[in-house]
């Protein structure tokens, strides 16, 4: 067992119970912006990352610095769940957990998860247009796009919507190319 799948097996209950939770107490929208805050926390800071996930470090230590990271203004509903996943330890799964929760959440709106790979960063204006494209294309209700750039596309885009890829890019474009000068 790989150790993505074996997460995803640890985040499931957790991100179905936080989904609970939310939906009791109507803040579904508000606990997915919080993920999305940390997920973005978590991924450009590889040393949070790794302090979740050392096995050395004390709990209250991980506690304190959740508790500094959401600021006094947090959900007490939130924090309590970061709290309970410190002492389960279980925090090394919070990106795991974080990631379900905004798929169970995505499912729950009818929202498809659109990941746009580009060669410079999209204006609000082709983000709009890619957004109508995919929702011609799957039918959701609405859109979340994810969005990275990566220069060596030269140019255009790749959209990832579940298994789908629709490569736009000119880096693809040359690349079936040449595929076709060499099969001919």
């Amino acid at each position: 067992m790989t150790s993505q799948v074996a997460a995803a097996e640890v985040a499931q209950p957790y991100a179905q119970a936080l989904l609970s939770i939310a939906q009791s107490k109507n803040l579904t929208e508000e606990f997915g912006e919080d993920a999305r805050t940390f997920l973005g926390l978590l991924r450009a800071d590889k040393q949070l990352h790794n302090f979740f996930s050392n096995p050395f470090i004390q709990s209250e230590n991980k506690k304190a610095l959740i508790k500094q990271i959401l600021g006094e203004g947090a959900n007490p509903y939130l924090r309590n769940f970061l709290l309970i996943l410190v002492d389960k330890r279980r925090i090394a799964f919070l990106e795991s957990i974080f990631q379900q929760y905004l798929a169970l959440l995505r499912q729950l709106n009818q929202t498809v998860l659109a990941e746009v790979i580009s060669a410079v960063p999209l204006t609000e204006a082709q983000q709009q247009a890619i957004t109508e494209k995919v929702i011609a294309i799957t039918n959701a209700r609405q859109v979340e796009l994810e969005t990275n750039v990566d220069s060596e596309l030269i140019g255009g885009v790749i959209i990832k919507v579940g298994s789908q890829v629709i490569d736009a890019s000119i880096r693809g474009q040359l690349r079936r190319l040449s595929l076709r000068l060499t099969n001919s």
